[in-house]
């Protein structure tokens, strides 16, 4: 074992502070080996080859002057990229090592030998730059990886590799970019006991929701075999979401979201020196399963946490799980580069407002919209016919593609998800990009007019032609306090994350009936009665969707509970109501499997919809499901800011019957501190307000029901369209009622319907009566946040001039 400091330090040695040594990767091991091993974080042991070597090495070789003279024939344009980088590589590759040099690299891999109790262990040989994973330059996969290396002479071979690899075309490009040194950047190697992952899994995670920077989830990749393939982008993984503020209470499983991938390669060892890894194809088991569990998907998610308290800052972190051993471990860890840095009180955002046909479809990465024509490229070879500025489309990326990547402004790939090489390298480059879109290589072709849309949420849409989209930049530092409460609506779980830096009050209603229809898609009914279902193409459909459920009652409770826990974390500890299902029977027969559980009706809006259905025998059941996925969601995932709203309960009987029918599912008012609300949208609601109110803990006035109830005037007629009128004095008159009686009882009341976004004068009307809140969509909430505050400013002056 060497003690020569100035070559080579073990892990446990190194310190964060300790870049210029031996680089940030290694540098970061070293901290975490360090401090966070009594916090549990287990890291492989390991050693770092440091700057110093490296220096030694060149110098020994005489190559300084090597390196210089081509650089300068690149700078001078006397060499192409291509020509300078493979001059420097082959130079490298050519060298010999110091003996010793060579003699410290033995003695510590013979030192790790007898640590782990193996002959010939197997390691990682990681290149670590003294410029890279810097907090304003990733260097994302830029120098060279090896792994499952084994013995003294392919160790030392698999080091000088790594030196080489500090000059590919894109480390050199990138440093271009950045502004950095070639001759002032020195390459560290850390070597480090492989985690058997080849017969795991592996992947990565991190401590921010990389899309919208939203602080508060852990976001993690996975897939089976070494984790190459997820970095890389070279398969699509699983994907789990996990809320942080949640984590310290062991009761608590907050999993927000987990995705199935298809996971259809895995990278495992061989017994070939020369080619010690390979891809193979996994099983339809694997790539039916699940990489992770829910106990390993909420450890890592600890461990992030940790990781990032101790670093102060958000986190991007490699793991892998030992198939030998199945223990957990954490193989790198670096600073996020994207998020963390962007500016937090201004934001622009984007919305497609006409679009022509989809054609694809997959992973959004970034939030904005581009335009332009598309180009498909196999292989970087082919980057100079890209024109600059069109949309770049092909089956994966790697670093390699980093200078043609730059000159786009989409990029669209086959495979990959959100940690995968194009996602990082696009949110670095800020340019919008989706990946995994599966066949977007197939279906789009060179010359084609496109929008790329990644505005929409977590999945991005390519559009056939230039679609019409605006722009607009909010900045929330310019808006007012209030003291009416102003919450969001949200409905769509995907897209919740793009709105958590609003600083609203609280969700004032999630619609359930969006998650279902567009996140669960079958009707609960014919998942209870899956067997007794007489279409046959509803039925395979559902076997598809439901694959990996032993119960297929619990694909909807599963589904539900997390997009629910989506739009609940985006605004957590403030209230999220909740609303129980209110499709139409219309509506409801248009989900999967629906139509033979659904009545056929004249007028669905007036029919067998809201309250009406929770206790009758046609939906009891599937109501039976929307229980349990909101008793997992507060009691399971620790949701308890989730307050549950009753939609169109006609009279006091109705509700005293779906009180109890929630009671014998595990829903009780007061139990845990859970609120119920009830929709005020019918006039016998205003009417019977006392009555409502001893039943109910708040009412949320349902202004677009309520007119066309108080009116009778069919909202959606187009010949009776001037009269409908959210401002018409009837209407008016029921909504000061109702707030006047519930304030009496102690009810709180809230409004949510467009009126308030639509018509300055109804907030004001809205901010006199003393109304508790108000819900708008996210469009809007400024524009009614600023109307509210002004309204009370003048109900303030009025106040003052009449006691004078």
């Amino acid at each position: 074992m060497t003690n020569d400091t100035s070559q080579l330090v073990w892990f446990e040695d190194l310190r964060r502070t300790d870049v210029a040594l031996v680089g940030g990767k290694n540098a970061s091991l070293g901290e975490m080996v360090a401090n966070l091993g009594a916090r549990g974080v287990k890291v492989p042991p390991g050693f770092a080859v440091t700057a110093g070597a490296y220096w030694r090495f060149l110098d020994a070789n005489e190559l300084r002057d090597t390196m210089s003279s081509v650089l300068k024939e690149l700078g001078d344009g006397r060499r192409s990229l291509a020509e300078a980088g493979e001059a420097i590589r082959r130079a490298i590759l050519r060298g010999e090592w110091p003996e010793e040099t060579a003699q410290s690299i033995r003695l510590a891999y013979d030192e790790l030998n007898r640590r782990t109790g193996k002959a010939d262990v197997d390691v990682a040989v990681r290149s670590s730059a003294t410029a890279e994973d810097l907090p304003d330059a990733s260097f994302a996969g830029q120098q060279e990886t090896y792994l499952n290396i084994r013995g003294e002479r392919a160790l030392l071979d698999a080091c000088r590799r790594c030196y080489a690899s500090l000059f590919t075309d894109r480390a050199i490009s990138y440093r271009q970019v950045k502004g950095f040194d070639h001759l002032k950047v020195a390459l560290s190697v850390g070597v480090q006991r492989m985690v058997r992952s080849d017969l795991s899994g592996a992947g990565v995670m991190f401590s921010i929701d990389t899309e919208t920077g939203f602080d508060k989830v852990v976001l993690i990749n996975a897939a089976w075999g070494l984790g190459e393939n997820v970095v890389q982008g070279s398969v699509d993984p699983d994907e789990y979401e996990v809320f942080k503020p949640l984590l310290s209470d062991a009761s608590f499983s907050p999993i927000i979201g987990k995705k199935r991938g298809e996971k259809d390669r895995k990278l495992i060892y061989t017994r070939d020196i020369a080619r010690p890894t390979k891809n193979v194809p996994t099983s339809k088991a694997e790539r039916a399963a699940l990489v992770l569990s829910d106990e390993e998907i909420l450890a890592l998610s600890r461990w992030a946490c940790v990781i990032e308290e101790h670093y102060g800052q958000p986190m991007d972190i490699e793991w892998a799980k030992d198939g030998e051993t199945n223990e957990m471990f954490i193989v790198q860890a670096r600073p996020e580069t994207v998020q963390s840095r962007r500016e937090a009180s201004a934001v622009k955002t984007y919305r497609i407002k006409k679009a022509g046909r989809k054609l694809v479809s997959g992973v959004s990465i970034g939030e904005a919209v581009a335009t332009g024509t598309v180009c498909v490229i196999d292989s970087p070879r082919e980057m100079a016919r890209f024109v600059d500025g069109g949309i770049l489309v092909t089956r994966t990326t790697d670093p390699d593609w980093l200078p043609v990547m730059r000159r786009a402004s989409a990029i669209v790939t086959d495979s990959g998800g959100r940690t995968s090489h194009a996602a990082i390298v696009s949110r670095e480059l800020g340019l919008p990009a989706i990946v995994g879109a599966g066949n977007a290589t197939h279906i789009l072709h060179d010359e084609q007019e496109v929008t790329v849309s990644c505005a929409e949420g977590r999945d991005g849409f390519v559009y056939e032609g230039t679609a019409d989209y605006e722009v607009e930049e909010i900045d929330f530092e310019s808006i007012p306090a209030t003291h009416v409460k102003l919450m969001l609506t949200l409905a769509n779980p995907a897209a919740a994350f793009r709105w958590w830096r609003i600083p609203a009050d609280g969700v004032g209603l999630a619609r359930m009936e969006f998650v279902v229809s567009n996140h669960i898609k079958i009707h609960p009914m014919a998942l209870v009665r899956y067997e007794a279902l007489k279409d046959a193409e509803a039925k395979r459909t559902i076997a598809e969707l439901t694959a990996g459920y032993g119960d297929r009652t619990e694909y909807f409770v599963d589904r539900l509970a997390r997009g629910l826990g989506r739009i609940a974390a985006v605004q957590f500890p403030h209230p999220v109501i909740v609303r129980m299902s209110d499709f139409k029977t219309n509506e409801y027969a248009n989900l999967i499997g629906g139509a033979e559980f659904e009545p056929k009706e004249e007028n669905p809006m007036l029919g067998f919809r809201g309250a009406s259905r929770y206790y009758s025998p046609r939906y009891r059941e599937g109501f039976a499901l929307e229980c349990r996925a909101i008793r997992r969601l507060r009691d399971e995932m620790g949701f308890r800011n989730v307050i549950v709203m009753i939609p169109f309960c006609r009279s006091t009987k109705e509700a005293d019957r779906v009180l109890e029918v929630m009671a014998e599912n595990g829903i009780r008012r007061g139990e845990s501190g859970l609120e119920i609300y009830v929709m005020c949208e019918i006039p016998s609601n205003v009417i019977l307000a006392k009555a409502f109110a001893q039943r109910f803990d708040g009412f949320s006035i349902g202004s677009n029901d309520l007119t066309q109830l108080t009116l009778g005037v069919d909202r959606d007629s187009a010949d009776l369209a001037e009269l409908f009128d959210e401002q018409d004095d009837a209407v008016k008159w029921m909504i000061q009622s109702v707030i006047e009686q519930a304030h009496k009882d102690g009810a709180k009341v809230g409004l949510c319907g467009q009126a308030p976004s639509d018509h300055p004068e109804f907030a004001e009307f809205l901010v006199e009566c003393g109304i508790d809140s108000m819900s708008v969509s996210p469009d809007s909430f400024i524009a009614v946040k600023r109307r509210v505050a002004v309204a009370e400013q003048a109900a303030t002056m009025g106040g003052k001039a009449d006691r004078a």
